[in-house]
């Protein structure tokens, strides 16, 4: 069976190219905006079998810069209702919150500005593009948000530490969990304990999932992605990446 499924055409995603409109983070993994579309329409086709049909609340609980979550929303956007984002390093979530702030207008006015006068002052052809790419941005998210806003909520939080979850986020309240653990190459869990960490994970997520919720979990090959209260849904791989969508198994 073919990896891709719904996002079976390659589109240009020039403009949510990571660094040209949304704010790059050095050092951190930039995860593929063909694939996260898949994931998310993947997790929304096992909602829907299921008769839920309305826009879902998002929770990344290791979001990094929070990349993939605000190209996710403008491929997306009459299908999300919230976008939460947590992580454990307290500075790669101010690149997120900028991000995620590209969500709405005064964030991409301010975006716009800040490309402006970087063109001004270097001439670069790749500041005009980019100052294309936001003005194109900013014209769908005006018109978008006319219809339907975005909320946002991003808090410094370790992933397997249910106490710090449950502190921000109401029991049920998320739709869809939707991350690219850590497995490495740029980014190392900093937990400790009897369990692996994605099993504390999983743990952790269960009191803030609502009954349909999907976890959608991108992860090396090599790690395992399995707790007892969680049933596997679905299993793709695409190059380096398995892919794992979950659902609350009934107990």
């Amino acid at each position: 069976m073919p990896p891709y499924q719904f996002a079976t055409e390659r589109q240009d995603y020039s403009d949510y190219a990571s660094g040209r409109v949304i704010y790059n983070a050095p050092g951190q993994p930039v995860f593929p905006v063909r694939l996260v579309s898949e994931i998310f329409q993947r997790s929304l086709a096992i909602r829907h079998k299921a008769g839920m049909t309305g826009p879902v609340r998002i929770y990344d609980p290791c979001c990094g810069s929070a990349y993939h979550l605000t190209a996710l929303a403008y491929l997306h956007w009459h299908d999300i209702e919230a976008i939460l984002a947590s992580d454990i390093d307290a500075d790669i979530l101010s690149v997120a919150q900028r991000n995620l702030n590209l969500l709405t207008v005064p964030g991409l006015q301010k975006r716009q500005e800040e490309i402006a006068e970087m063109l001004a002052q270097y001439g670069k052809p790749s500041h005009a593009e980019a100052l294309e790419s936001a003005k194109r941005l900013l014209a769908q998210v005006a018109q978008w948000t006319k219809e339907q806003s975005v909320r946002i909520g991003v808090f410094v939080a370790d992933a397997t530490d249910s106490a710090a979850i449950a502190h921000h986020l109401r029991r049920g309240e998320v739709d869809l969990v939707l991350s690219d653990v850590p497995y490495g190459q740029h980014s190392a869990w900093r937990a400790s304990g009897e369990h692996d960490p994605l099993w504390q994970m999983l743990e952790a997520l269960r009191p803030i999932l609502a009954p349909t919720s999907v976890v959608a979990i991108a992860a090396n090959k090599g790690q395992q992605i399995s707790h007892d209260h969680y049933k596997r849904m679905e299993r793709f791989q695409v190059g380096k990446r398995q892919i794992m969508l979950l659902q609350r198994a009934r107990q």
